[in-house]
């Protein structure tokens, strides 16, 4: 029977997620991916450390200015320092001026790091925690009490780490959050602590856990907190954060909804927004979507072996865990060495081929996919060389163009119509590289020369020199993106290599794959299936 105990949200993204090496956000980004989770329905958005930087004190005084539906603001701190006035301490008077109703208040929990890292008593340090949270109750904040390097503390001496919570519940503390800081505490463990502190404090709202991941299941042992009474669950998207990162709350929210019938953020049509938001907030941070992440990566319910394909096929329940409809991701069939025929003829009915190309074409195709793969292709990264593999298989197929033959310079000189040995900014360019080509289009032989900023650039400078009087719808397409990738690693120079290259024009992007011993074979081979392949789809 589905449980439908609502569990809390608290994300810690903007917070804790920019502590990942890598992540760096600006103000206006920050407010943007507060934005974004108010619209899925998070319940508490951390901001940031009150305090620390101007930026975060900045994003206190425009966050109060958006009109956000579902979310709070928690502002970040830490318990007073050592012997002092807890007025007087720089930090509560920083929380106290980013004027959020609810702070977080970070505390040692853990008897070896009051005494070796903070360097003061066991007793101060409870009264450091007592005298934070009771001051600022006073101030009408609801105090969110982090309980650092909890678990460890607790596997160390657990009478102290209660005293330690304790002391910040009977100062005010509205929920207390075991913290596994260094990411070490497996699953039952946390599942069993947890369970210990919740029959401890016999209050179903108190507890709440905060994961990270240096073991790889900070999800996991949320989850498994979660099962042991916890109510409020912390984590950023993506699994951002600092070393291996925190918790995902992409995934904890998919368990949470999917798996255990929570109530975590709200309603259904919040759930489809899953992959959005996952997408989007990579796309903030300048982070690539890791393409494998479950629920929301794009090859998380991508099918590649013949069996799983045709399986899935059949029945799309045999091999998915779920619809991936309901957390906004769509199925697909990745086509390798490893699809079978059926794979083959969904791809060709999908391009509208069907009543052309039967079943004998697509074992000819299979068979070429193998071929081509053990050359170091790799068309389930590039599904529009694997289209255009396809298209050539038509009995009227006839190529846009053929290549007769070229070559490219490198060549550091001084001077070119690139400019005077200076790129466009002012930076030194010595090197000229230049690329002619020989082509057959139309039963016309062309013969074109292009220079480039790059080899790779000189020839497609010149493949669109060659074609643009035939083609002029080429002048929207560009190169977005390039990547190289050695495929036989250990044979040194001679070593195949594959080229990746991502185009897009002004309605949407394809991928083309080139591979051969030739870093310069393979970038042609894979540039000219990007024209090609957008010049048939422009014909059609």
């Amino acid at each position: 029977m589905q449980n439908n105990k609502k569990i809390e949200l608290y994300d810690t993204t903007l917070r804790d997620g920019t502590q990942q090496s890598g992540v760096n956000l600006s103000l206006e980004e920050k407010i943007l991916i507060t934005e974004k989770l108010d619209e899925l329905g998070v319940d508490f958005i951390e901001g940031g450390f009150a305090g620390s930087n101007p930026k975060d004190d900045e994003y206190f005084k425009r966050v109060k200015k958006l009109n956000l539906k579902n979310s709070k603001i928690i502002s970040f701190g830490q318990t007073r320092k050592p012997n002092i006035k807890t007025e007087e301490d720089i930090f509560i008077n920083a929380l106290l001026s980013a004027e959020t109703d609810y702070v977080a208040l970070v505390g040692k929990a853990s008897a070896y790091q009051a005494e070796k890292i903070v360097k003061t008593s066991l007793e101060e340090n409870i009264n450091m925690i007592s005298d934070s949270v009771k001051f600022l109750h006073s101030k009408n904040k609801k105090v969110f009490f982090d309980a650092e390097h909890f678990f460890d503390g607790y596997k160390e001496n657990p009478e102290y780490v209660i005293q330690c919570l304790k002391a910040a519940y009977k100062s005010g503390a509205d929920r207390l959050i075991l913290c596994d800081t260094n990411g070490g505490t497996l699953p039952d463990e946390i599942a069993r602590i947890t369970r210990e502190i919740c029959k401890l404090f016999d209050n179903k709202t108190l507890i709440g856990i905060h994961a990270h991941n240096d073991t790889d299941t900070a999800v996991a042992s949320t989850i498994a907190a979660v099962n042991a009474g916890a109510y409020q669950v912390q984590g950023c998207i993506n699994g951002y954060g600092e070393r291996t990162g925190n918790a995902n709350m992409i995934s904890i929210i998919g368990n949470l909804e999917m798996k255990m019938g929570k109530n975590a953020v709200k309603s259904k049509n919040k759930l489809k927004l899953l992959t959005e938001v996952s997408h989007y907030v990579s796309e903030v941070a300048n982070k690539r979507p890791f393409p494998f992440q479950p629920y929301v990566g794009k090859n998380a319910f991508t099918h590649k072996g013949g069996m799983h394909a045709a399986g899935f096929l059949i029945d799309p329940h045999s091999f998915q865990h779920i619809d991936p409809l309901d957390v906004g991701n769509n199925s697909s069939i990745s086509i390798s060495e490893l699809s079978g025929r059926k794979s083959i003829i969904t791809r060709i009915e999908k391009l509208g081929l069907g009543n052309i190309l039967d079943s004998n074409d697509a074992e000819k195709i299979i068979k070429k996919i193998k071929e081509k793969e053990s050359q170091g292709y790799a068309f389930e990264l590039a599904a529009s060389s694997l289209d255009l593999l396809i298209y050539k298989h038509l009995p009227n197929y006839e190529p846009k163009f053929e290549l007769i033959d070229f070559m490219v310079l490198v060549e550091n000189k001084r001077r070119s119509s690139l400019g005077t040995g200076w790129r466009k900014d002012n930076s030194e360019h010595p090197i000229l590289s230049e690329a002619t080509i020989k082509i057959k289009t139309n039963d016309k032989q062309l013969h074109t020369a292009a220079e480039g900023d790059g080899p790779v650039a000189a020839l497609d400078n010149a493949l669109r020199k060659s074609l643009i009087d035939i083609y002029p719808e080429i002048n929207v397409v560009r190169l977005t993106d390039y990547s190289v990738r050695v495929v036989e690693e250990g044979t040194g120079t001679g070593a195949t290599v594959r080229v990746i290259i991502e185009s897009s024009d002004d309605k949407s992007s394809w991928t083309t794959v080139g591979a051969s011993s030739n870093i310069i074979e393979a970038s042609w081979i894979a540039l000219s299936d990007s024209l090609e392949w957008f010049l048939i789809k422009n014909s059609l």
